[in-house]
């Protein structure tokens, strides 16, 4: 089977780099460009942080395109709280980008030409950050929506018991259901209208895989995998590579600040390379029957569908007085065409994955320094 064709969209962001990692570097996968947007941090600092981490994984050639500044109607949010002032603070080793960003073609036209480029029926969208771009992609050129295979989308948040994920163990926060407020998840709460607009497009529907954070709290980088990931099979007493103590420096401090932030203590969450993962995965009937052995196993409830929604009244602000129930995710579960949204993953496997790319990207950055 040929590698699979993809276009990332994209916020780093700490998760994001590792989504980054696995679709550039995974055999199973082809990354045709990244397009990033406003989310974890301004549109400058997510641009420049998607080319240091092309650089450091030793794929500068993959092209990015600044997208999106801010939401289709409203300001810009974003998450120093989480990822710091650069949208990926923890560590000084991160190099500049070599390659500038594409500047020279609108992005949205560039996703769509990519997209149309491969067969009908193979290339997918990942969204891992503020869904702006992916919204104006399918708005503006509805023919992507019939051409593409997936769209694989990181965001919004079921709770009510989904999964025996908890979303904080502070006190007082057991029923939370999202993590920029108690109801919503980051993404989708960013640009509601924008996420509302993908979800009521009734040609992606049955397209469409929501990586929520029902899924993502089980899917915690312990300190032993953070140790895994520094020192690979190696002995521990040698000195990692260069690129190994970045992606260990980022979860290092992304722990941290989730540990202050959301009581997590095991571990912070590894979001964003989860939407990668359903390429690979039993969720992906072409590639898991071409793959039965490596395809990740996804627990999607034989098949269970959604219709999703996001409430799109209130304002952003600082307390559910102004921001109500905004940006949160409701999915009901229909017998048609409907979204999936798994509740579960083989832990072991997709770990397995990650630590995989890693040592396909140092050995890249081994061959490429020769």
């Amino acid at each position: 089977m040929a590698p699979i064709p993809l276009w990332l969209d994209c916020d780093p962001g700490h998760d994001d780099a590792f989504a980054i990692l696995m679709a550039a570097h995974h055999p199973s996968l082809t990354l045709l460009g990244i397009t990033t947007i406003h989310g974890n941090a301004s549109l400058e600092k997510t641009t420049a942080n998607a080319g240091s981490i092309l650089e450091a994984i030793g794929k500068p050639e993959i092209p990015v395109y600044p997208g999106s500044h801010k939401p289709f109607c409203r300001p810009a949010l974003h998450a120093p709280d989480i990822h710091g002032e650069s949208g990926l603070d923890g560590t000084d080793l991160l190099p500049k980008a070599s390659r500038p960003p594409v500047t020279d073609k609108n992005p949205i036209l560039a996703m769509r030409d990519a997209l149309l480029a491969q067969p009908k029926g193979t290339p997918w969208v990942v969204a891992t950050g503020t869904l702006t771009n992916v919204a104006l992609l399918f708005a503006t050129f509805p023919e992507v929506a019939e051409h593409i295979q997936g769209l694989s989308i990181m965001g919004g948040a079921v709770g009510n018991g989904f999964t025996a994920a908890p979303m904080s163990r502070l006190p007082g926060e057991k029923s939370r259901i999202g993590n920029v407020t108690p109801w919503a998840e980051f993404n989708l709460y960013c640009d509601p209208e924008s996420s509302e607009s993908i979800f009521s497009n009734a040609v992606l529907a049955s397209k469409t895989t929501i990586i929520t954070l029902d899924l993502t709290h089980q899917v915690l980088a312990s300190q032993a995998m953070q140790t895994r990931i520094l020192h690979g099979s190696n002995d521990p007493s040698t000195t990692p590579t260069v690129l190994r103590q970045i992606l260990h420096a980022l979860l290092t401090f992304f722990a941290t600040m989730y540990e202050r932030v959301f009581g997590l203590n095991t571990g912070p969450p590894l979001h964003d390379p989860l939407a990668v993962a359903v390429i690979l995965s039993t969720l992906n009937p072409a590639f898991a029957k071409a793959h039965p052995e490596p395809a990740l196993s996804f627990d999607d409830k034989c098949g269970e569908r959604f219709a999703v929604s996001i409430v799109t009244d209130g304002r952003h602000g600082p307390d559910t007085s102004t921001t109500g129930q905004l940006g949160r995710s409701l999915a009901v579960p229909t017998q048609g065409p409907g979204v999936a949204i798994p509740r579960g993953v083989d832990l072991d496997a997709f770990w397995g994955v990650i630590l995989q790319c890693v040592q396909l990207a140092d050995d890249c950055n081994a061959a490429r320094a020769r």
